[in-house]
């Protein structure tokens, strides 16, 4: 017997075993400051507690971040050729640090540095802005860099790039700033800068300048969210200046982005600071040179210049938020750039990290709750801490319940996620006197689409969910859709250069402004998206302007059985979409762009249109304009409606076809021309959409309630 169990721990022994246990630290940067405000650094770690959830943690990391550095030499740069600098007057010497390999978690790589970030956001800023952002940053670093202070160069144009790594090397910052390409990028500031003239009160217009907006808002912001994520490697506390020229309110909004934003930044210890580079702005009230001339009453009622403000205030309001929700200060209207660093360099005084091992393992991805108290009853300060942060999920741990919950949480919490990109589209159409349809388009990049292999086909699972709620907060309409999508080999080896679109129906909705959250899983992955945007719904039952329905653009044509995917459709509300016509559904461009291989589709509808008072019919006529600059290259031939509709009452439709391969690419300001003859009324309702060059990309696959 007791051979036997020797031979068996023999066996054993022989064997080599692997215990891992993964852990994962939590870093907390807490400033104390006394009664005069200034840094407490005498604490220890036996001072604080550290709590989670009302637990309290073992603390394993306590470091104080003395940020106190005197300020350098002042200096003088000048570009001597390029990618060469002269040097006035010498210096004290400073070692540079260039760092290029992160460092492993929990590891204090920067002791006693203060961490900023020059971001460039080059999409925004025109030349001029530019230039005057690149002489701030160079006079900062020539002239009021502390020894304490650690720079890190970024650029935004079509992609975040690290133009120099962390280093206090002045000489070879102010190099890596010289050797920017003023202009660079300038030419989407352009198109982000185009706004509806509300001089002509005929309407306005929503910019979606490329694929899945990738020049407009929602681009922008997922770009400081990368930036954050970047910086989220180092536990230090970090400031991020985010040079920029605004940015702008145009295109598929999605408030989702924004919170994923701050949420991301305040995650990873980083407080933006937004710098507007146009500076002290006067407004002429017929605007400048750069705009055309305003039409309409606007110069002389004072529309056109409200409308300008509001325009350039807007374009603020986005950086204020950015600002406030993550710790740090905007510099607006102000010609001295360089106030944006000084006040992140001032901000970031001393402060320590504290970090501890969560004695609660779960990854369930539900919000912890992180409390720091003094200890020692003798000491009195005020105590600035992050409140919290969300655990890890692990999606392939999940059951059914928690894949449920899951979605109710991401409904319901306010912390967005943006793991799969995601652009909407809301449109409406009357069905009765004071009753609109709503149909809502999405478009998933197919590249973002992970796949199962079943069989000979490959699928993918999505779960759709929408919820609608009026302006009370009260939710009022929905739709919830689980979808399989099946592609043959052909398609799935061509999925990353595709997109999905999921295309539904709402109930009936009565006039007025709605707000819908939408939310779409991937069930391969566990991604998931969400977006969140405002829609107004106009009175289509009464009034003497005339009476339109949303104006829909499209490239694509399809039957149902086509479709990639389906859910159990309602029929009812399926037929009753006026984007479905002899059992083959407009598919709308959500993003609005084109390319010259396609055909443009243009559909809308007349209400109530006012009928002849002998022959009793309306007399109507429509065609459509496409503006390249201040040019008119096409016109439509004029489409005439002599008799209503017959599917529902008082309903004049309108269908265009525009052949593109004889258009020019480029950014183009479309423009539908409607006249009522015999009411004596127009409108002019309007779009921007962008034709490209074509290229060998295929179709949307569709998924269809």
């Amino acid at each position: 017997m007791r051979r036997g169990i020797f031979l068996i721990a023999a066996t054993l022994l022989a064997q080599e075993f692997k215990i891992s246990v993964e852990t994962k630290l939590v870093i907390v940067d807490l400033t104390a400051r006394d009664k005069s405000g200034r840094p407490i650094t005498n604490l220890t770690k036996d001072d604080v507690a550290v709590y989670e959830d009302g637990v309290r943690q073992d603390i394993s990391v306590f470091e104080l971040q003395k940020l106190e550095g005197e300020p350098l030499t002042p200096v003088s740069f000048t570009a001597k050729s390029p990618g060469t600098i002269e040097e006035k007057a010498a210096p004290k010497p400073v070692a540079a640090k260039p760092v290029v390999v992160p460092p492993a978690s929990g590891t204090i790589k920067y002791q006693d540095r203060r961490l900023m970030c020059l971001f460039f956001d080059m999409t925004t800023m025109q030349p001029p802005e530019q230039l005057r952002a690149q002489e701030a940053a160079i006079k900062f670093l020539s002239s009021q860099m502390t020894t304490s202070d650690l720079v890190e160069i970024m650029t935004y144009t079509t992609a975040i790039k690290v133009v120099q790594e962390w280093t206090d090397d002045r000489e070879t910052l102010i190099t890596a700033l010289q050797k920017l390409t003023i202009g660079e990028g300038s030419d989407l500031a352009d198109m982000a800068a185009t706004s509806a003239d509300e001089g002509d009160d005929s309407g306005s217009f929503t910019a979606d300048e490329t694929e899945f907006n990738i020049f407009n808002t929602d681009r922008k912001l997922a770009a400081i969210e990368d930036a954050a994520k970047k910086l989220s490697v180092f536990p230090e506390k970090k400031a991020l200046i985010y040079f920029n020229s605004g940015i702008q309110k145009t295109g598929v909004e999605n408030q989702s982005q924004l919170k994923a934003t701050t949420n991301a930044a305040a995650r990873a210890n980083v407080s933006i600071y937004p710098v507007d580079a146009r500076g002290l702005v006067a407004l002429p009230p017929g605007g400048d040179a750069t705009q055309a001339s305003p039409r309409g009453t606007g110069m002389f009622t004072g529309t056109k210049q409200a409308s300008v403000r509001s325009s350039f205030n807007d374009s603020q309001e986005t950086l204020e938020t950015l600002a406030a929700d993550t710790g740090g200060k905007a510099m607006l209207d102000t010609n001295d750039l360089t106030m944006g660093i000084r006040q992140a360099q001032e901000d970031m005084n001393s402060y320590y990290i504290i970090g501890y091992y969560s004695h609660n393992p779960a990854e369930d991805g539900k919000y912890r709750r992180i409390d720091v108290k003094l200890v020692n009853k003798s000491m009195q300060a005020k105590l600035d801490f992050r409140k919290g942060y969300f655990a890890t999920k692990t999606w392939k741990k999940f059951n059914a319940s928690d894949k449920e919950q899951q979605l109710q949480e991401a409904l319901t919490l306010g912390d967005p996620v943006s793991d799969l990109p995601l652009a909407l589209e809301v449109d409406y159409f009357r069905v009765a006197r004071e009753r609109c349809v709503v149909p809502i388009s999405v478009k998933i990049p197919g590249s973002a689409v992970g796949l199962t292999r079943r069989g000979e086909r490959q699928t993918a699972e999505f779960d759709f969910i929408g919820q609608v709620r009026d302006a009370t907060g009260k939710l009022v309409s929905g739709v919830r859709d689980n979808i399989t999508v099946k592609l043959s080999g052909d398609t799935a080896s061509q999925v990353g250069q595709r997109y999905l679109q999921y295309d539904a129906v709402l109930p009936p909705l009565g006039p007025g402004t709605y707000s819908l959250r939408f939310l779409a899983r991937e069930n391969t992955t566990g991604k998931m998206g969400t977006f969140e945007t405002k829609f107004t719904i106009p009175d289509l039952g009464s009034g003497s302007k005339m009476r339109l329905s949303s104006v829909v653009w499209s490239n694509q044509r399809e039957p149902l059985s086509s479709a990639v995917g389906s859910a159990d459709a309602n029929k009812k509300l399926l037929a009753a979409s006026p984007l479905v016509q002899d059992n083959a559904k407009l598919i709308p461009s959500i993003t609005r762009v084109f390319r010259k291989d396609q055909t443009l589709y243009v559909y809308f509808e007349v209400y109530d249109p006012t009928m002849d008072p002998d022959r009793k019919v309306p007399s109507l006529e429509a065609q459509v304009d496409l503006f390249l600059g201040a040019r008119k290259v096409y016109t439509s031939p004029a489409a005439r409606v002599l008799k209503l509709g017959t599917g529902r009452p008082g309903v004049a439709p309108f269908s265009f076809q525009i052949p593109l391969a004889k258009l020019p690419p480029g950014q183009y300001i479309s423009q539908v021309n409607v006249i009522d003859e015999n009411g004596r009324k127009f409108a002019f309702p309007r779009n921007e959409i962008v034709l490209l060059a074509p290229e060998n990309t295929p179709a949307a696959g569709s998924l269809q309630k």
